[in-house]
């Protein structure tokens, strides 16, 4: 029996009912470098897009390059202090290699430690440079807060009063860190009612509290950072993160905190934050 050819008139045939050469996977208009290699992008711990390191490099040189120049107008010594400091410590690795009987065998040796020397004293002036252009200055201590380094869940403004008084609330491994800055007065009624309300949610947890200042018993600004980073490690990161889920609940900011603020409005740099963490 003769079989009968299909009459469903849908089916082309020939090449049109054939599929791409390349089996569906065409380059469509908006398909990105990455998608057309196949190949997904290389993601840090956060998340993010990988940086190349010599594009990281760069990144580095120019936000040094930022801070030195920013870090020169207020320090106009910085040059010749870097300048001796160099000098000095790559005399006294050059001084050993001498005494050693091998002077240009030190020599790059010596030439290495006088540039870290000269990078540590730079380091260290550009982070009193800009402590000294925030201080006093409203968002300070959250400025100061927000650049340290480590898992700390940093609030800003959590309480406040108009004459720009603030509470901030920083969640870490030592528990629940109640800064506050402003006139100590009333700084003081504002940490007390923070610290009540946090603690019928935290219940056991350890709750500090600090007044930035330089009166006693309080914190001054350019060792807030040190000082909260000594605490007791009283969490282990699985207590952290119920913690934070619980406190959630206090919601975020209550008042606007300025970011870092400078005299004249203006705001703190990037290279001038990254040079401060390191």
């Amino acid at each position: 029996m003769a079989r009968s050819k299909p009459t469903d008139a849908t089916a082309p045939g020939g090449k049109a009912g054939r599929g791409p050469k390349d089996g569906g996977r065409g380059r469509t208009p908006g398909a990105t470098a990455s998608g057309a290699s196949g190949k997904a992008p290389k993601l840090d711990k956060k998340g993010q897009p990988k940086v190349g390191r010599l594009k990281k490099f760069g990144n580095n040189v120019r936000m040094i390059k930022q801070a030195y120049s920013l870090t020169q107008k207020n320090d106009p010594k910085l040059p010749w202090i870097m300048l001796i400091v160099f000098v000095v410590a790559a005399a006294i690795v050059e001084l050993i290699g001498i005494l050693l009987d091998s002077p240009f065998v030190f020599l790059p040796l010596a030439v290495v430690v006088g540039g870290l020397a000269a990078l540590l004293v730079f380091g260290r002036r550009a982070q009193g440079s800009a402590y000294r252009q925030v201080e006093g200055q409203p968002g300070a201590a959250a400025w100061v807060l927000e650049g340290m380094r480590g898992d700390w869940r940093v609030t800003s403004g959590v309480a406040g009063t108009p004459q720009m008084d603030a509470v901030h609330r920083v969640l870490g491994r030592p528990g629940i860190i109640l800064v506050g800055e402003g006139a100590p007065g009333r700084v003081r009624g504002l940490l007390a009612q923070e610290k009540k309300k946090v603690a019928r949610i935290v219940g056991d947890t350890p709750i500090y509290d600090i007044v930035v200042g330089d009166d006693e018993g309080q914190i001054p600004l350019r060792k807030l950072s040190a000082h909260v980073m000594k605490l007791p490690r009283n969490l282990n990161p699985a207590e952290l993160n119920s913690l934070g889920r619980r406190m959630s609940a206090l919601g975020g900011p209550r008042m606007p905190v300025p970011g870092g603020p400078l005299p004249g409005g203006k705001q703190m740099s990037v290279s001038q934050r990254q040079v401060r963490r390191r």
